[in-house]
């Protein structure tokens, strides 16, 4: 594991004054993979776009877990179709021509 590639649970908390009982059940639920190293838990700083989306969910929109959850399902679910649909163009294309 690469120090600069991971930020520390607890800094993040301190930064976006959340507590760490979020990230812990954001974890619990799959959408955060945690990373622990000793007696210190990490997050993937790839991750923390969605982490900052989860929390504006939360706090801005009062969504609860359960409700993040099925947000963040929606929209894989979203990028899977989009996907998808963009072969099936390029396959059509490729029998038009």
């Amino acid at each position: 594991m690469k120090g600069q590639d991971y930020i520390l649970v607890e800094t993040i908390c301190v930064h976006y004054k959340i507590e760490v009982s979020f990230i812990k059940e954001l974890h619990n639920i799959g959408l955060i993979e945690i990373e622990q190293l000793e007696d210190d838990e990490f997050i993937h700083s790839e991750k923390i776009g969605d982490l900052e989306k989860m929390i504006r969910l939360h706090h801005e929109l009062n969504v609860n877990i359960e409700g993040i959850d099925v947000v963040f399902n929606l929209l894989r679910k979203e990028i899977q179709l989009k996907e998808e649909l963009k072969e099936l163009r390029n396959r059509l294309r490729f029998y038009e021509e």
